[in-house]
């Protein structure tokens, strides 16, 4: 980049910006470098690079940095590493001040962030990947994901991996032979053998290196909420080796860095294996979620209350785990680890029966994706029974996050509402205390990539890119005709029905999502002359004609 050229700008979520580097930054950055791996090794210390700042790689890398031996000394010294993109890089200088590049409901996040950088000295952040050269292992976070190209036919989607496969390439240029690379993203299976390593190998034969790479898969269970960091550190893992010795070595690095005598390290015999494990355990459970679709669809039209039907089958040691799905399935793994796997049998594998196998993996990824355009027909049929009508209808949605208490939108239910509703010509407004930022509107253009925003497939979407997410929930409902609880966030579960009344204005229309409300709230908004809608609780119109008795008797 030469002097001349305009300085290009990096903006974190606060508004704060942040210059790109330029060329000479990055000979500078390089010494830096040089010298604190050099105070490190002086010390003893490992040196760990994690490629990728993001929701896993930024907390991923404290975690490591945080790192103490059996004498209860540091023992590991991290780099983490971020490309300097316009999106992205400014990452990097919140985290080289000691702070947490994303929002998390875990005060451990920013804590160990601050005391790793500012205090134990064992963390530092860099948009050099020359840094790599430093390293004795590079952990990889770096996004896989899996780009659907209709609503609803996850069979039409394939498997993007260019941002990975590009890292993969760049570290086999650039780490020494006996360093140590650990794939920690979720991909589809057969990737790091038959990708990954087929990459590095050809990028060591390039540079006249005559040894293996030493290439390992491990992925994450990460968790966003309020047990953030204990997702990744207090937790069960499971890794593999392409070969003997990054078998070996893995096992030594997760057992230093990870609680693995409360929560046991499972060794697989190959990286498929270990990959594999994490396409089904997720493909299990949004299949699980999916199967109480068609329930709740029953529920409602047979007067029949799914809540206290999956809380009576709860009560059951072996069905405890059961969890009504909500409006759709979100979180960056359920919606698309499927897809990896599906895809990977054909692409990576080469088998050509995909659709004959697999039957019930693409079913229960397209329920899932397509559940919440139920909570838009529920809208419109409350209001219609209120005499009103969707088109126009100034509709609130309270909670934008896909799950409780945290403020992760990934893939968020509340997203496909919001699409549909606007489609039918709803005014729609958001309330959520944890979401600062909802990029899926604010940024539909380019987030999560271009030309991949849920828009794409439906109309009137270009003023969604104006939506914002509000705070006081009493300015929100004032005037609403229609309120979906949408997200179980603590902040709803005891609201009354008479200040929801008092602050809208008026009765107006009720979708509960979640269970949210019980029999007797339920009793009281119509007694206000509120509609209520429920996901899977058809027993809602009972309640309603009681009420009615009640008020002619």
């Amino acid at each position: 980049m030469s002097e001349t050229t305009k300085t290009r700008w990096s903006v974190n979520p606060a508004g704060e910006k942040f210059a790109l580097p330029e060329e000479r930054d990055y000979i500078i950055e390089m010494q830096r470098l040089t010298e604190l791996t050099k105070q490190a090794r002086a010390r003893g210390l490992e040196i760990v690079v994690v490629m990728g700042a993001g929701f896993v790689g930024a907390v991923m890398a404290a975690v490591v940095a945080s790192t103490k031996d059996k004498n209860g000394k540091c023992s590991k010294f991290v780099i983490v590493c971020q490309r300097p993109s316009t999106r992205s890089y400014w990452k990097i200088p919140m985290i080289s001040r000691g702070e947490s590049p994303i929002k998390a409901e875990d005060p451990e996040v920013e804590e160990l962030i601050a005391r790793c950088v500012n205090e134990d000295k064992t963390l530092v952040a860099s948009f050099n990947s020359d840094c790599l050269t430093l390293a004795d292992c590079v952990v990889v976070d770096v996004q896989c994901d899996f780009a659907k190209n209709d609503l609803g036919k996850m069979r039409t989607g394939e498997a993007d991996m260019a941002a990975l496969e590009a890292t993969i390439r760049t570290i086999g240029e650039k780490v020494e032979p006996q360093c140590l690379t650990l794939i920690e993203t979720t991909v589809a299976p057969g990737t790091t053998e038959f990708v990954a390593w087929p990459i590095m190998k050809k990028a060591f034969v390039a540079r006249g290196i005559t040894t293996e790479p030493l290439l390992a898969h491990s992925f994450e269970r990460v968790m966003p909420g309020k047990d953030y960091v204990a997702s990744i550190r207090d937790f069960w893992r499971v890794c593999s080796g392409c070969n003997l010795e990054a078998r070996t070595r893995v096992e030594k690095f997760l057992r230093e860095v990870l609680n693995t005598e409360k929560f046991p390290l499972t060794v697989m015999d190959r990286p498929i294996e270990s990959e594999t494990t994490k396409i089904i355990e997720n493909s299990y459970r949004a299949t699980i979620l999916a199967f109480l679709n068609e329930w709740s669809l029953f529920s409602e039209r047979n007067g029949v209350d799914l809540i206290k039907v999956v809380n009576a089958i709860k009560m059951r040691p072996t069905h405890n785990n059961m969890i009504f799905p909500g409006p759709g399935v979100g979180g960056y793994c359920l919606p698309k680890d499927g897809g990896l796997g599906y895809w990977a049998y054909r692409h990576i594998l080469g088998f050509e029966d995909g659709d004959q196998l697999f039957k019930i993996t693409p079913t229960a990824i397209d329920i899932n994706d397509t559940r919440a355009l139920h909570v838009a027909e529920l809208v419109r049929d409350a209001l219609r029974n209120m005499g009103r009508y969707i088109a126009g209808a100034d509709v609130v949605i309270c909670g934008a996050s896909y799950r409780q208490d945290v403020g992760d939108t990934r893939y968020s239910g509340s997203e496909m509402v919001i699409r549909k509703l606007t489609e039918m010509g709803a005014e729609v407004r958001v309330h959520d205390p944890y979401v600062d930022h909802w990029y899926e509107f604010e940024s539909q253009d380019s987030y999560p990539s271009p030309g991949q925003s849920w828009a794409r497939f439906f109309r009137n979407q270009e003023g969604l890119k104006d939506l914002r997410v509000e705070k006081d929930l009493t300015l929100t409902l004032k005037g609403a005709e229609a309120l979906v609880l949408a997200v179980p966030h603590k902040d709803y579960m005891n609201l009354k029905p008479s200040d929801i009344v008092k602050w809208a204005g008026k009765p107006l229309a009720i979708i509960d999502c979640f269970g949210i409300l019980t029999d007797d709230i339920i009793r009281e908004y119509f007694e206000l002359g509120c509609e209520v809608k429920a996901l899977g609780r058809g027993h809602v119109q009972r309640l309603k004609k009681e009420v009615q008795n009640n008020k002619t008797n």
